[in-house]
């Protein structure tokens, strides 16, 4: 049975800082299917078109009939554990450092055999087991191996801890709290057990609802933030940059306008200044510092998330200059991700369809609630996943822009 994690004890300042080994990184174009599938949160193999056989591992040709029509498809994700053992000593120093690492041979329900790590609580073999995709250190795919029933204190075992980032005993910053969103931000995090929440504001002389509640909690500390001033962000970088753990990103300049609807540009630069310039602003300022710290133990840096929009995927024309600037961001998001990769930080895009905020009174329903777009980034950092897209309209749209994506613009225009 999982152990309760209890609250580490703080870290001693003087002592020299660990750097994080990581696992081994390199796949093959076949094996990076596996890895897709894990960011979405999604349990998928290869499956023969021809003769309907499960493929694992990944691979060009079917092992029954040597058709390369394979195609990656969801698998239930069941299994029976058919032989467990642990390993003591290995190669990679990741391995070494986590010994005894638990693995077990599973045969998938309707498909091949395959080796996975195993979670604490699994049973002795043989026993039937769960299985999903989580994404390691390095943000590869690796094969898990769950209890078929949820067991108390699961999500504390190490191995969870390890392909996730759980808020619990975990400080946040969320970077405007002044907003409905930042609010709701801030509750779920408390609610999911973190020991700490920043809420930056910006404008002190603008009165917030808002921050007027976060300011009652005990759990919150209020910080100074505006992305928008670079000396605002390295100021605050240099006095909580070495403690903040997850960084969630909700800053946003937000006007619907099209192209042609005000003269200037002065809507478009400021949604730039702060959607896009803020992200860059907060990458430079804090982002040595959460990858410093990646190697703290069950409770170091973990995770940076971004709250963009589906429509940086493709642009709304009624929204066309915050479109544009969400796009940038993207953009911008991606390489951070590859960048924070190599040091184990978790990337998390959040791409929500409208939300229910001043800015979209007049779209029509369905629209997501500020605090159903908090409890998906949570749900996200638990399950270790990097893109989530929250609401139907979101889901609808990812699906459809997959699908079709020229398809998709013509019918927003």
């Amino acid at each position: 049975m999982s152990a309760k994690l209890q609250r580490p004890a703080r870290k001693d300042p003087l002592h020299r800082t660990r750097l994080l080994p990581m696992p081994p990184a390199a796949r093959s174009r076949q094996a990076q299917g596996l890895t897709a599938a894990a960011a979405l949160g999604e349990f998928r193999l290869q499956r023969c078109e021809a003769c309907r056989d499960w493929q694992y591992p990944p691979r060009e040709a079917c092992t029954s009939c040597l058709s390369d029509r394979l195609r990656w498809r969801p698998h239930p994700g069941g299994g029976e554990l058919l032989a467990r053992t642990e390993i003591r000593f290995g190669q990679e120093l990741y391995f070494r450092e986590r010994a005894p690492w638990p693995v077990g041979l599973v045969r998938l329900d309707g498909g091949p055999s395959a080796v996975a790590a195993l979670h604490g609580d699994c049973g002795e073999a043989p026993s039937r087991v769960r299985l999903r995709l989580a994404l390691d250190k390095a943000g590869q795919a690796m094969l898990v191996a769950l209890p078929e029933k949820d067991t108390p204190h699961m999500s504390d075992d190490p191995l969870i801890r390890e392909t996730s980032s759980d808020p619990k005993h975990r400080k946040v910053l969320i970077t405007d709290a002044k907003t409905p969103i930042g609010r709701a931000m801030a509750q779920a995090l408390i609610g999911a057990g973190a020991e700490l929440v920043y809420g930056g504001f910006a404008e002190p002389w603008k009165r917030s609802a808002d921050l007027e509640h976060l300011r009652a909690l005990p759990q919150v500390t209020l910080v100074p933030l505006d992305v928008t001033d670079e000396a605002s962000v390295r100021e605050l970088a240099g006095v909580i940059g070495g403690k903040v753990d997850i960084l969630i990103n909700t800053a946003e300049h937000h006007r619907a306008e099209t192209i042609a609807s005000r003269p200037g540009v002065d809507t478009a630069r400021q949604e730039m200044e702060v959607n896009y310039f803020g992200l860059l602003r907060l990458a430079k300022g804090f982002g040595p510092a959460l990858k410093a710290r990646a190697a703290d133990g069950p409770t170091g840096a973990t995770a940076w998330v971004n709250i963009l929009s589906i429509y940086a995927l493709t642009s709304l024309p009624a929204q066309a200059t915050f479109s544009a600037s969400k796009a940038a961001a993207l953009s911008l998001a991606q390489a951070l991700r590859a960048e924070m990769q190599g040091a184990g930080i978790r990337v998390l895009n959040v791409f929500p369809g409208p939300i229910d905020d001043e800015w979209n009174q007049l779209v029509l329903p369905p629209k997501l609630s500020p605090a159903a777009v908090a409890a998906s980034v949570v749900e996200a950092l638990r399950r270790g996943v990097e893109d989530v897209y929250p609401g139907e309209v979101a889901k609808d749209m990812l699906q459809r822009f997959l699908d079709n994506p020229k398809g998709l613009e013509r019918e927003l225009a």
